[in-house]
């Protein structure tokens, strides 16, 4: 079955090695939480609203200095660790990554008091409560999770590049080194605009369960290189010079096509709710529907669509599958797949979550405004 599935590479490792592989993601959550708490970072406030103080919440950012330090440290190997191990472990990390975030799940839920989720499972899955940070908010738990999770995904990411060039050198599919490159710059991304995510919807309205714990540990980090399983394994597709340079740079445009509607989106979003008069870019004019107390933003992306972020992660998803040249391998399609059906799904319920929270006249003047959903014309 392993065979069959393309992956038995992944599973070659000693008995020693797969026990170290299992422990690996302990080893990161304590070693990414030290550095958290040890590195410098900015204090900002947030979105969120400290009920206790009725002020915005206090982040501490360091995002961006954890990221180049796990970067330095991985590329020059200055633990010994060799560069392909993420890659070489990720079964196993998982399932060690999987057991680990459940242990914690139960110690951050079930020391909560309980909730309006009465449910000790669906609280579980939930959370009790939306934030958890210690040290006087020096630590912040969601910010670690997208901190670990953002930095593992890039570093799972370029350890997979690196097996590629172990096994079979020259002959290295430039398409696995293209899929490394495009999510360390969309991590390097985020963390340059990591103060955006104290706006986005996880920040605000998540509570703190396992959805959350596995969710930003084991998926963001490990899981969403999936593809990478099936597709490290295999050497260049062979194209000629005139195709090959096709390929990398047309789905290079295509990934930063959808880059720049997903972070367009979400930046002038960020920019309204900061400073809702400013004009995007100095040139889209805020045009909103006042519900209550609240706006609702209608012009520029969110006048084209809806959910036109969850777009542009449509065409990331898009150019990640054809990143890898072998365009008819159901392992490239995987994030694809998941991402559209993921996004397809979610809309749903920010809808229904959106006329609860602007009432539901408010956001049925917004949907007659603004028709599509995601895809303009389409959907």
């Amino acid at each position: 079955m392993i065979e069959w599935l393309g992956i038995g590479h992944l599973f070659e490792l000693s008995r020693t090695e797969a026990i170290a592989g299992f422990f690996t993601p302990l080893v990161i959550f304590a070693v990414f939480f030290l550095a958290q708490l040890i590195l410098p970072g900015k204090r900002v406030p947030g979105y969120v609203i400290n009920p206790q103080t009725g002020k915005p919440r206090s982040y501490r950012l360091n995002g961006i200095v954890v990221f180049a330090v796990a970067l330095i440290v991985w590329a020059f190997e200055l633990t010994g660790m060799p560069r392909e191990w993420f890659y070489q472990s990720s079964v196993y990390a998982v399932t060690g990554g999987t057991v680990f975030t459940t242990i914690f799940a139960i110690m951050a839920v079930f020391s909560q008091p309980q909730g309006r989720i009465k449910n000790p499972l669906l609280a579980l899955w939930d959370g009790r409560v939306q934030e958890i940070s210690f040290f006087n908010e020096r630590f912040d738990i969601k910010m670690y999770f997208y901190v670990v999770g953002g930095t593992m995904l890039a570093l799972n990411a370029l350890s997979g590049a690196a097996y590629n060039y172990e096994i079979f050198g020259e002959n290295y599919n430039p398409g696995v080194f293209l899929y490394a490159a495009f999510y360390t710059y969309y991590i390097l991304d985020y963390f340059i605009f990591e103060r955006v995510q104290l706006y986005t919807y996880d920040l605000i309205h998540e509570g703190i369960g396992f959805k959350m714990f596995w969710g930003g540990l084991v998926v963001y980090g490990w899981l969403f290189i999936l593809p990478l399983w099936g597709m490290a394994a295999y050497p260049s597709p062979g194209f000629s010079s005139g195709w090959t340079y096709f390929w990398l740079i047309g789905t290079t445009a295509l990934f930063l096509f959808g880059w720049g509607i997903s972070r367009g989106a979400n930046m002038q979003k960020y920019t309204f709710k900061r400073w809702p008069d400013r004009k995007f870019l100095g040139i889209i004019k805020p045009e909103y529907i006042q519900a209550g107390d609240r706006k609702i933003l209608c012009s520029g992306f969110w006048g084209a669509a809806r959910h036109f972020n969850y777009l542009g992660e449509g065409f990331l998803g898009l150019s990640i599958a054809l990143a890898f040249g072998y365009f008819t391998n159901p392992w490239a399609w995987i994030y694809f797949v998941f991402v559209v059906t993921f996004f397809t799904f979610r809309q749903r319920f920010d809808d229904a979550y959106c006329a609860e929270k602007y009432g539901a006249e408010k956001w049925a003047e917004y949907q007659a405004r603004v028709k599509y959903r995601i895809f303009p014309g389409i959907y």
